[in-house]
């Protein structure tokens, strides 16, 4: 294993942020090659102890000659974030100067050729240079996992439709339990910078590609046997992709979990601010009109709650953890059986 450290330039003298890769050399030039980076929202921290529970899997793999073809490593892609926090509570999920999302506004590339990306000196802010920075890391790899997490969730995977079925043995190999499918704009999320370069390729190469989103449950779901069976997960999906060679890991079966575009998402919002007491949870399979959450808005008042139900039969992929709303925030992603009456283009969140 080789390690380096990044290093970027930060908006002011004196200030710059540093983050390690790790990689791993393949011995097999044809062989697939693969990218794993985690939080990329600098709190979200679920696939950065998968990565922790990769690492001897791998060390062990390269130690006994198993690795075909190589492998790059970024356990905490956000340096800028990682540092950002206000009156003790992290914020990393914006940069803060300009309130830009960490995972938006990547440069978008029309083949995989690093130097079309732009000049890191010619980009005016922190956030800019990290996202050109990370692209340089990523683009040309055949397998792009950007590990990310919701607030409270089942785990799954954002995938371009474009690639779906081929990639029915990633989202079986890592035990996910729902799959969202998406299609044209993301809002130059970091998948859609991955796929981008690819997407003129043809059908044979974008069936070789492995790019995806994946959503590891929640923000809190961080503890030692989750990460084991995450990186369990991964290093299933890089032996059924001959990245590594391991007899001993059996071949992925058919994925069963919930598969949908992302135009059946309803996202429930909150009609009134106030307390959020949940009827439902992550995993649930609901009916139409059945009771999701309740708002405690007028607490002990005649009229002081208002119930939120569910627009259409579907299946509880997340929630919010927060139990204080706002009016308007969005409580809940069902999954449904057909698309929202409240399809969104692009993506589902800032």
């Amino acid at each position: 294993m080789e390690k380096t450290i990044e290093r970027l330039a930060g908006d002011s003298d004196g200030v710059a942020y540093e983050f390690p890769v790790y990689r791993f050399k393949g011995s097999d030039a044809k062989a697939p090659t693969a990218y794993l980076q985690a939080a990329l929202h600098a709190g979200e921290l679920p696939g950065m102890v998968a990565i922790d529970a990769l690492m001897p899997l791998l060390t062990k793999a390269e130690a006994e000659g198993r690795i075909n073809g190589s492998i790059s490593v970024v356990p905490w892609a956000n340096p800028v974030g990682r540092a950002q926090y206000v009156f003790g509570e992290l914020e990393g999920r914006f940069h803060l100067p300009n309130r830009v999302n960490f995972n938006r506004d990547f440069p978008l590339i029309d083949k995989p050729d690093v130097s079309l990306l732009p000049d890191e000196g010619d980009l005016s802010t922190i956030d800019q240079r990290l996202k050109a920075r990370l692209l340089r890391l990523s683009v040309g790899h055949d397998i792009v996992l950007d590990l990310h997490c919701d607030d409270e969730s089942t785990a799954y995977l954002y995938v371009p439709a474009v690639l779906w079925p081929a990639m029915q043995d990633c989202a079986a190999a890592m035990g996910v339990e729902a799959v969202l499918l998406w299609e044209g704009e993301s809002g130059a999320a970091f998948e859609e910078a991955s796929l981008q370069p690819h997407l003129a390729s043809g059908k044979e190469r974008l069936e070789s590609l492995v790019v995806t989103t994946v959503e590891y449950r929640g923000i809190a779901d961080v503890d030692g046997a989750t990460a084991e069976a995450d990186a369990a997960g991964l290093y299933r999906l890089l032996v059924a992709r001959g990245v590594i060679t391991d007899t001993t890991v059996t071949k992925p079966g058919r994925f069963e979990g919930v598969v949908a575009p992302l135009e059946n998402i309803d996202m429930l919002p909150a009609p009134k601010a106030g307390a959020v007491l949940y009827d439902t949870k992550p995993g649930d399979w609901v009916k139409r009109g059945d009771r999701l959450a309740t708002i405690v808005h007028t607490p002990g008042e005649p009229g002081g709650r208002t119930e939120i139900f569910a627009p259409q039969d579907g299946y509880i992929l997340t929630r919010r953890s927060h139990r204080i709303t706002r009016k308007g925030d969005d409580l809940v992603k069902l999954v449904g059986s057909k698309r929202s009456d409240d399809a969104r283009a692009g993506a589902l969140e800032a």
